[in-house]
């Protein structure tokens, strides 16, 4: 038998768990599409064949005020080591400010090859530590992919200076391993503010360029695309 003091506490905690969880799947409805309209949390983007089965899909986009190929050199240097996340750099970038310039020596970029790198920690970046190129049309879109997720960019321009950023994280969490509760409450949790700042921080860069637009250094085709890019 419960307590009188058991029974007063029993409502609110019940009212309490209620209003978080109501809460949590308002505030997912709204992550899990940021800026997106329906069309484009709706429509296909390269990559969506990658990942079979996904734990977690977003897609989140932005408008920019500038043209496609003046926001993809921004994309293409995306990591640790190279120019950052354009987030919170104290948390993802040990405190390094991120790029606020283009930086010639991270825009060459081959399918196959290791981007995006994650860890501050790892240099040279591996595959278990950085996204790789899994195809991309320069300008318009790029596609990277892990063992478990794949992550695209796609730029569409909506007016003669405008464009439309697009981005989509598709991932499968690995239920059996100990850290896959770690890697729900990363994705489902702190994903959001992070990409957020990021999408920003991009549209603000691209926006107000400290340089001159850099061409992009290209080591394959122009459009180029593997299916089989989980590392």
């Amino acid at each position: 038998m419960r307590t009188t003091r058991e029974r007063k506490l029993f409502g609110p905690l019940v009212v309490g768990a209620f209003v978080a969880a109501w809460g949590f799947v308002r505030y997912r409805r709204y992550h899990l599409r940021w800026g997106a309209t329906d069309a484009e949390v709706q429509g296909l983007l390269p990559g969506d064949d990658l990942i079979a089965s996904p734990s977690f899909t977003v897609t989140r986009a932005i408008t920019i005020d500038a043209t496609p190929a003046q926001v993809w050199p921004w994309i293409v240097q995306i990591g640790n080591g190279r120019a950052g996340f354009y987030s919170y750099d104290l948390l993802d970038n040990l405190g390094r400010r991120s790029a606020e310039r283009i930086l010639p020596q991270w825009q060459a970029i081959e399918v196959g090859g290791l981007a995006a790198p994650m860890s501050p920690f790892e240099h040279p970046p591996t595959p278990a530590t950085a996204f790789v190129v899994a195809g991309f049309e320069t300008n318009h879109w790029l596609l990277w992919s892990q063992k478990r997720s794949s992550w695209v960019w796609s730029l569409e321009p909506i007016a003669a200076d405008r464009t439309r950023l697009i981005t989509r994280v598709r991932c499968a969490y690995n239920w059996p391993h100990p850290l896959a509760l770690f890697s729900l409450l990363l994705m489902e949790i702190g994903d959001f503010p992070m990409m957020r700042k990021q999408l920003i921080g991009i549209k603000r860069r691209a926006e107000n360029p400290v340089d001159p637009p850099v061409e992009p250094s290209i080591r394959s085709s122009e459009s180029t695309r593997i299916t089989s890019g989980a590392a």
